[in-house]
């Protein structure tokens, strides 16, 4: 991939300049050999990986290599602005990089990575999560893997189903009346309640009613992006997320996709941090009978017995978004990818560890502590518990944001959350869709 990284594409307020590298040398086999054990830095976004994960790399790592490794963690509200300093500096890249899946695109288009398509089949090849590897992909190259996946669906108050007299969805039509019909009736009368919450501005959950009519966010004609808001699909699907905020959403217009289960527990105090239950940082009491969520959520569902949330099955449960079909709907998938460096020193010793995380061995720890292995040769290892069911089920027909080189562009720059919560306050569908197709065109190709 022979393209000059300077100013191709906006991350953040300003253009990222990787420099004018390419990823010839660092990506080529034979700069992989190495002549002795070789030190690389990992980065981790957030804290889904566990602690026994980590240290299985870094032990195995060290077995395998002789070198040591060492994880970083970084926040994810910092990781572009992170990258974008960081990959371009070799004397300060990290070698190997977990990544959303969205960012992808816009960092393996201007170099930022390195080819690993010769690695492509020893690490799963076909058996990878396909939509994940095409967001890594530039020119027909693998410069960025599938590292985990965490689709969405639903969790639900069986007790105020029951009450409302409504049951289970099986087509998205029926979960858009059930829920209002939940609000209207609102059995425990409680203040500003939810038959189903969803913030204005949560973009993330309600681009699945755009790809459940058939919509989508935008379309790549001769190697131009154009955004389809304007689409009648997507005017479609947004048109009934309107109808939803209005009749049954109470969530505040400004709120986006962060921390749903707050609203679904009973109990005046909140934990919601499961690694650290101690941590209060939210006070709340139910009200909402069902939210969206990924499927680790359900660690922060249920009822509190010492200072720890416990499921209980006969108040809460789980079912996938349905389809206009019946079938699960397109719902956005959660997690990331991961590449290595186009600048790192440490080519061979980065191989290595993509060979570790890509293992059989790895790939099932992965399931174990619920989240999607990236080869499907290994989705077993998530189990065969509810939240497994639902998450493998959701994932069936999960969709990503386009894989335009912009894409990151268009989430930091805030739009979508505008839009949204316009949409949610009421706004024309159709006039705003075709404004903000004006704004975000443009971005989506890096401009």
């Amino acid at each position: 991939m022979n393209k000059k990284l300077s100013a191709l594409t906006l991350v953040t307020a300003s253009a990222l300049a990787l420099g004018a590298c390419s990823s010839g040398t660092a990506s080529s086999p034979s700069a992989a050999v190495s002549a002795g054990p070789q030190n690389i830095t990992l980065w981790l976004a957030g804290g889904d990986t566990p602690d026994a994960l980590r240290d299985y790399l870094k032990t195995t790592y060290q077995a395998k290599n002789g070198g040591t490794l060492t994880i970083e963690e970084q926040a994810w509200p910092d990781l572009v602005t992170k990258l974008t300093t960081a990959l371009p500096d070799e004397n300060n890249t990290p070698d190997v990089v977990e990544i959303g899946n969205t960012q992808s695109p816009t960092f393996t288009n201007v170099g930022a990575f390195s080819d690993i398509s010769d690695m492509y089949p020893e690490l799963g090849g076909d058996k990878l999560l396909q939509s994940f590897v095409e967001v890594g992909k530039v020119d027909g190259k693998n410069y960025t893997l599938p590292y985990y996946f965490g689709s969405r669906y639903m969790f639900y108050r069986k007790d105020i189903y029951s009450a409302a007299g409504v049951s289970v969805p099986k087509t998205l039509d029926e979960f858009n009346a059930t829920v209002k019909t939940i609000t209207s009736k609102n059995p425990k009368n409680i203040k500003d309640f939810s038959g189903f919450f969803i913030g204005g501005q949560d973009w993330r959950n309600g681009i699945s009613w755009v790809f459940a009519n058939g919509g989508e966010l935008a379309k790549n004609e001769g190697g131009q992006w154009t955004s389809t808001l304007s689409d009648p699909n997507t005017i479609k699907g947004l048109t009934q997320l309107q109808g939803i905020f209005a009749d049954a959403s109470k969530a505040p217009k400004t709120a986006k996709d962060q921390s749903p289960w707050l609203y679904i527990n009973d109990s005046d105090v909140i934990k919601d941090d499961a690694d650290n239950p101690k941590k209060v940082t939210g006070k709340t009491s139910l009200a909402a009978a069902t939210i969206m969520a990924p499927g680790w959520a359900h660690w922060s569902i249920g009822d509190l017995k010492n200072d720890k949330r416990v499921w209980n099955d006969d108040k809460f449960g789980v079912f996938v978004l349905p389809g206009n079909d019946g079938k699960p709907a397109p719902v956005f998938a959660g997690g990331s990818n991961i590449g290595i460096s186009a600048k790192s020193k440490n080519q061979a010793g980065s191989r290595d560890l993509m060979k570790i995380i890509f293992s059989p061995e790895y790939q099932q720890m992965l399931g174990k502590n619920g989240l999607g292995p990236a080869n499907s040769d290994y989705v077993s290892s998530l189990g065969t518990d509810q939240f497994a069911k639902a998450l493998i089920e959701s994932a069936s027909n999960s969709k990503l944001t386009p894989a335009a080189p912009g894409w990151a562009t268009v989430e930091t720059s805030g739009k979508l959350e505008e839009l949204f919560a316009k949409i949610a306050e009421g706004g024309d569908v159709t006039a705003l869709a075709k404004e903000y197709d004006a704004l975000l065109t443009p971005m989506l190709n890096g401009k």
